[in-house]
């Protein structure tokens, strides 16, 4: 009897793997593949900077006088072309119409001189009127012309005079300090408030002097906003070098729909060529363990989708743009696993779940 069910129990494990074996070919682990290859290493270099706003004016009179009207406080936004302080200016209107009054005088000489030169060549010289007459009245309307000219640009400096009374703000911007009060008399060059640019934001950043010969064209710089890096366009490289810390200034524009603010402190990532190649894989290749190890996993056979995995270990060099430089371990071609390389065993047969165009 015993044999009797040793001879069944085999004959049902048989049939148990026949059933079953295109299950367990259907279970085999689905992974993505990448082609080992050599490319131009890139060093990554932490920065850390300031948000400058591109303009920052210590706003001034131009005119003295008497501070009458101040319409903006500390933290108000503006526009370019309001009016934020207002000097007295009742004496300089009153100028200013004593200007206008002299201009219209004598704007109305010039008509009448015109009118006489005119009725004098009309009756004709030298017969019923002498020519030097008609000479004279000739010399009146020039003089008379020349007047009107010089009272016509009194009458435009006073009225600019009148304007200057009117402290407009000269771009778009944010109130940072107010430095006047009502009734103080001020004079050109007296801070009266301080405007800053908010809206056109620089970014400032001392890279070490080491740098600068390497940067170029394929440059680039990536700021931190929150959580994520955004590229953001180098402006200026300024090649002066400070003397105590080595370094020079790195300039960038503000990212668009970034949430800077002037005096921030702002981190970002440079990426400057070493002008050498090298082996990469994906970071997401990489497997590290405690003890220090560092392995890849090798994918080879290649019979239709299914492929043989081993593990290797290689060493590491620099990191960037999401790959790694391998120094040891790899020699360019080989087929790494880097998507479901999470729980492989050794010798497993994987297949092809989507591969990774390069």
């Amino acid at each position: 009897m015993k044999t009797a069910y040793t001879a069944i129990g085999m004959w049902g494990l048989v049939l148990t793997c026949l059933l079953t074996g295109p299950a367990w070919a259907q279970q085999a682990p689905g992974v993505q593949l990448e082609t080992v290859s050599e490319e131009t290493i890139i060093q990554e270099v932490s920065l850390n900077g300031t948000v400058n706003p591109l303009r920052v004016s210590r706003i001034s009179p131009a005119v003295a006088g008497l501070l009458d009207t101040v319409r903006v406080e500390a933290g108000d936004r503006v526009s370019k072309g309001d009016v934020l302080v207002e000097l007295d200016d009742e004496q300089a209107v009153f100028e200013l119409e004593a200007a206008r009054a002299e201009t219209n005088q004598a704007r109305a000489l010039l008509d009448e001189a015109e009118r006489r030169l005119a009725e004098a060549r009309s009756v004709g010289a030298g017969r019923n009127i002498a020519a030097t007459e008609v000479r004279s009245r000739e010399s009146d309307v020039v003089a008379t012309r020349a007047a009107l000219a010089r009272l016509e640009a009194v009458l435009k400096r006073m009225a600019v005079r009148v304007r200057r009374h009117h402290v407009e703000a000269p771009f778009d911007g944010v109130v940072s300090e107010r430095s006047s009060d009502l009734g103080e008399w001020v004079t050109p060059g007296d801070e009266l408030l301080r405007l800053v640019d908010t809206t056109n934001l620089r970014l400032d950043f001392q890279v070490p002097q080491e740098y600068l010969t390497r940067l170029d064209d394929g440059s680039g710089l990536l700021v931190r906003d929150g959580q994520s890096l955004v590229d953001a366009e180098i402006s200026a490289r300024i090649p002066v070098t400070d003397p105590q810390s080595r370094t020079f200034l790195l300039r960038a524009l503000q990212p668009e729909a970034t949430g800077f603010w002037p005096g921030m402190a702002v981190q970002a990532v440079l990426r400057v060529s070493t002008g050498e190649k090298g082996l990469t894989v994906s970071r997401d290749a990489i497997n590290r363990y405690p003890e220090g190890r560092v392995t890849v996993w090798i994918a080879t056979g290649g019979d239709g989708d299914a492929y043989a995995v081993s593990e290797k270990r290689i060493r590491l060099g620099t990191v960037f743009k999401g790959r790694v430089e391998v120094t040891e371990g790899l020699i360019g071609g080989e087929q790494v696993v880097v998507r479901g390389n999470e729980s492989l065993t050794e010798g497993i047969t994987v297949r092809i779940a989507e591969r990774e165009a390069r």
